[in-house]
């Protein structure tokens, strides 16, 4: 099967919706691709137990009324096709090859988890995972959980799992006062974070806030039961029964890479209408840094006008600046720290999927000699997880990622090269 439209957009979170949205309403048939069943990305994810927020809820109010857009939900983007095409296999029309005559990226990003002793097992997350879990319906009430990393996403998987009744004991904060403290103030200059700050957080009455502290360790027999906490120079142990782990958020630039687009510091490059480097491509969100929701919508909205041949207001240039220096300030404040980027122990095992511990990826050079001796980030996940951590440690330069993008069916290609469906 293949179908065709002026403007694709792949990613269905703020960035991307706010795109497709933006490009919809000048006429052009838009196309929004997205792995996950329901829209929203992670930020908005929907869930039997996470409500549509009222952005959302606008945005696919508009862009379910308009008849020349198309959703493609549970679709994962495969391998690049023909020239300005990609081929996708999605669970309600099979495999499809959509072609474009302007594409945009907004593929979001992914958490960095960095290996600890007993982080497989069972009841051990990432900080964002645990929020995924609970919103799509997963029983947390009464449990105890310990969140540690770095980060906005941990305040964001305490308010999730508060809500689902948990008891969070405490939440372990990599970075110090010294840089966290000058950031709490400066949230007097954007009144909506102080406000969604003391909404989430509520002042962590009943939990403990540990800052400059490092989740060294799970223990358990069967699942996670306790979690040990270096701080001050002391280990602290802590009874748990939920352990959500996560040190801030890395660009998902997967795509970008194998379409050709330029990076710089790990995210895609864009220019001031979010062009990349590559003819009729633009990106938008947390692909192109990590930034948060109102920056990505900023970003998408320019990325789907300038898409769509519209001009860009100099108002909404100037929102997307204020939440770019807003970014920077959260990017000083929770910069990783040495003690938070130590290697763990030699029998830790860092790629799940091939059951690989640093010590036998610790004595190679690279991540290119690491996968071919050792054959770390070659399982399911491709290194997504391993890779990003031995980047970390090491500065490894992570493999361009090769076809297919996503585990797809032999039959969804042969689908793809069935006949044209009809224009939209």
């Amino acid at each position: 099967m293949r179908a065709n439209f002026d403007v694709v957009v792949v990613g269905a979170g703020p960035a991307g919706l706010s795109a497709a949205r933006a490009a919809a309403s000048g006429g052009l048939s838009v196309a929004v691709i997205d792995d996950n069943p329901r829209a929203g990305g992670q930020i908005w994810r929907q869930g039997s137990h996470a409500g549509i927020p009222r952005a959302l809820s606008r945005i696919l109010d508009d862009l379910i009324s308009c008849p020349n857009v198309k959703r493609y939900q549970a679709t994962r983007v495969s391998v690049p096709g023909r020239a300005r095409e990609i081929i996708v296999d999605s669970e309600e029309h099979g495999g499809v090859a959509v072609s474009f005559t302007r594409l945009v990226i907004a593929t979001g990003a992914r958490e960095r988890l960095l290996p600890f002793d007993g982080w497989t097992l069972p009841g051990v997350t990432g900080a964002g995972g645990l929020q995924a879990l609970i919103k799509g319906g997963m029983p947390v009430r009464g449990e105890r959980v310990v969140l540690a990393g770095s980060g906005p996403l941990l305040i964001a998987a305490l308010a999730t799992a508060r809500a689902a009744g948990a008891h969070v004991v405490a939440v372990v904060e990599q970075a110090p006062w010294r840089t966290i403290l000058p950031f709490g103030l400066s949230l007097a200059a954007t009144p909506s974070k102080l406000w969604q700050a003391m909404r989430l957080t509520r002042g962590f009455a009943g939990t403990r806030y540990w800052t400059d502290s490092v989740l060294t360790q799970a223990r358990g027999s069967d699942r996670v039961e306790a979690a040990v906490v270096r701080r001050h120079g002391r280990d602290v142990t802590l009874e748990c029964d939920r352990v959500a782990s996560g040190y801030g958020l890395v660009p998902n630039v997967s795509l970008a890479q194998m379409l050709g687009c330029a990076l710089e510091a790990g995210a895609v490059t864009v220019d001031d209408l979010q062009r990349t480097s590559v003819q009729d491509v633009w990106a938008a969100g947390e692909c192109t840094g990590i930034g948060g929701m109102e920056l990505a919508r900023a970003e998408g909205r320019i990325a789907g006008l300038a898409a769509s041949g519209r001009p860009v207001p100099a108002a909404l240039l100037r929102e997307r600046e204020h939440w770019r220096g807003f970014a920077r300030r959260v990017a000083r404040a929770f910069e990783l720290g040495a003690h938070a980027c130590v290697p763990p122990g030699a029998e830790t095992i860092v790629c799940r999927c091939e059951d690989v511990t640093f010590g036998e990826i610790s004595t190679h050079a690279s991540w290119r000699e690491a996968k071919l001796h050792t054959r770390c980030g070659m399982g399911p996940c491709q290194g997504r997880i391993c890779g990003t951590a031995l980047q970390t440690y090491f500065g490894w330069r992570a493999a361009m990622p090769r076809p297919p993008l996503a585990p797809t069916r032999i039959g969804a290609l042969l689908e793809a090269q069935e006949p044209d469906d009809a224009p939209l």
